[in-house]
């Protein structure tokens, strides 16, 4: 009796708590603003994309005619976030109606990503410094709000979802060598990251060389090799089978799966179960041997069946892209860009992965780590990420979930030190090291030091280009081809009108970006010839504009003899007639016959 009494809850209990929190805070803060718009133009082209799902358009079928017609636009987005959105959207609709049903969808979708994110990181925690550290992870969790940008309200894209398995995935790895069926996790966890993208593959690569190295060294970690080779060959031909469609099973693509690279992987799966089968009894260096020809035959097969998949996976996309759109594309761009163009974004993005990093240097003189796997992993894995967050700060989120971890551990250690063993001083000590704390922090000193405040993501002018209500006007117009002056608008029209649209910020819509960038870049009346030649795409033709028309010309200077600076001037040219039914922040123009 005294013992049942005694004994802890469970920790999933307090995990629960934790998310529930979070999720009062982010539903405080983000509620409002899901009736207005969605985040970004992925959230909104996959607001349409799930959409055409629920109307019955088929599993394979990813095919978005009404963006770059006549061809129309085949998606690489996956059809598992469509299907669990498109689940969720069905349990909402059974009690409520359709537009609150998409809007509490939208709402619900990316808070409950967090459950295996703060899980995941409050594993690796309890891995590396028991349990009590994974208690602090779910502090850290609770106040780290710098790190949900990904998860917040609305955000239905797929990099939460990537976010979560990805440190679900090195946590299974963290374990690999506690746990026996860890192997089998860890092998189909990163099978699936991989079908729904390849944002987080270096983080995937490293818990494969993880299993592997392990091996090398230790002879008897060949059961977990094993395992988890056998676990990823058979998760990515399941996941190829599940994504691409029979009609599609022979095309070679560099940025979703396809055969390729699910026949790279599998091949790689399966040649690091038998190294770890038939080679287990052998010397290291035999191991060795063995583990690096699995790598050179799945190495091989990759370049072998589209060489050009080696630039990465943007390499069959038009090379003149890259200047006109990508190098301007925000998510892409590296940590000293993003610290030039706003010295305050680039502190606060920097401030918690730098606190991660001096607690990996004040745990990593300990010997025992040194020598334990799990933290050489976790550890590992936090360096990776930071790496790739300074060549693009959209992978800011990987970084700080995997810190938290090492930030948790580090805290105890120095709670330790300085004899802090009461809970209110260790929960003061865990506050003073939380993701919003840190981040806070560090902006209050930029500031102190002169440093120009946080400018904002989305200026009110922005907003406004974003907000639903706005393309009310835009999709009564009678239907046609709409050409915006951004890219991003392109993906709002899209979901929020009933028109084709022109293009919209995807790397395989390069023609149609080409030719929505010279629309607005060249002088009228080459523009006009442009435009005349979509006439057999649409009954009508329209040139939509919302905000500095500046933007209509990425990657150029704006000539004073462009059609985007005729129209920022007020100068209309007579072939085109002004829409006035379209009011601010939008105007819009009809192509005359």
């Amino acid at each position: 009796m005294l013992r049942a009494l005694t004994r802890q809850p469970p920790f999933a209990l307090f995990l629960a708590a934790a998310w529930l929190l979070v999720l009062v805070q982010l539903m405080a803060e983000y509620w409002p603003m899901t009736a207005l718009s969605v985040h970004d133009a992925d959230d909104a082209v996959r607001l349409a994309q799930v959409r055409a799902f629920l109307g019955g358009q088929g599993w394979f079928d990813l095919h978005e005619p009404r963006l770059s017609p006549p061809m129309g636009y085949d998606s690489h987005w996956s059809r598992l976030i469509d299907a669990g959105l498109a689940g969720l959207f069905l349990l909402f609709n059974a009690f409520v109606d359709g537009p609150l049903a998409e809007r509490l969808m939208s709402a619900v979708w990316p808070v409950l990503w967090l459950v295996p994110t703060i899980g995941g990181a409050a594993a690796i925690a309890w891995r590396i410094g028991g349990r009590e550290a994974a208690f602090v992870v779910l502090l850290l969790g609770t106040f780290g709000l710098p790190g949900m940008g990904q998860f917040r309200p609305g955000r239905i894209d797929h990099h939460n979802v990537q976010i979560a398995l990805s440190v679900l995935a090195v946590a299974a790895t963290v374990w690999s060598d506690r746990r026996r069926g860890m192997g089998w996790a860890a092998g189909a966890l990163t099978a699936l990251t991989l079908a729904i993208g390849f944002e987080a593959l270096p983080l995937l690569v490293l818990c494969g060389c993880a299993f592997a190295l392990r091996y090398v060294v230790d002879r008897e970690a060949a059961a977990a090799l094993r395992f988890y080779g056998l676990s990823l060959a058979a998760g990515m031909l399941a996941a190829f089978f599940v994504s691409v469609g029979p009609d599609h099973w022979s095309e070679r693509v560099c940025d979703a799966i396809a055969i390729n690279s699910a026949a790279a992987v599998a091949v790689a799966g399966l040649a690091l179960a038998l190294a770890a089968s038939g080679f287990a009894d052998e010397r290291g260096g035999m191991r060795c041997a063995m583990v690096a020809a699995a790598a050179a035959a799945a190495a091989s097969v990759f370049v072998l069946m589209e060489p050009r998949c080696l630039g990465g996976p943007f390499a069959l996309m038009d090379p003149t892209l890259r200047s006109i759109w990508l190098a301007h594309n925000s998510e892409m761009q590296s940590l000293v860009d993003l610290t030039r163009k706003g010295p305050m974004a680039g502190i606060a993005t920097a401030a918690f992965p730098a606190l991660a990093l001096v607690a990996l240097a004040l745990l990593a003189p300990r010997g025992e780590l040194r020598r334990d796997f799990g933290f050489l992993v976790a550890g590992a894995a936090f360096l990776m990420a930071s790496a790739v967050m300074l060549a693009a700060i959209k992978i800011y989120a990987y970084a700080m979930w995997l810190g938290v971890p090492l930030v948790a551990m580090a805290a105890l250690d120095l709670a330790s030190r300085f004899a802090l063993h009461g809970m209110v001083s260790r929960f003061l000590l865990g506050l003073l090291v939380t993701p919003t704390t840190v981040t806070v922090g560090a902006m209050q000193i930029a500031t102190a030091a002169g440093i120009d405040g946080l400018p904002g993501i989305t200026s009110t002018e922005r907003q406004a280009c974003m907000r639903k209500d706005n393309y009310v006007q835009l999709a009564a117009l009678p239907a046609g081809l709409l050409v915006p002056n951004e890219l991003e608008w392109g993906a709002y029209l899209l979901a929020w009108t009933p028109h084709s649209v022109l293009a919209a910020p995807y790397h395989r819509l390069s023609a149609s970006i080409l030719t929505a960038h010279r629309v607005f870049a060249w002088p009228p009346e080459e523009a006009r010839a442009l435009l005349s030649d979509m006439r057999s795409t649409a009954p009508e033709i329209y040139v939509v504009t919302c905000g500095p028309l500046a933007a209509g010309a990425p990657g150029s200077e704006r000539d004073a003899a462009s059609l985007a600076a005729r129209l920022q001037a007020g100068d209309i040219p007579d072939w085109l007639e002004p829409l006035p039914q379209v009011q601010q922040p939008f105007a819009a123009y009809r192509l005359k016959p």
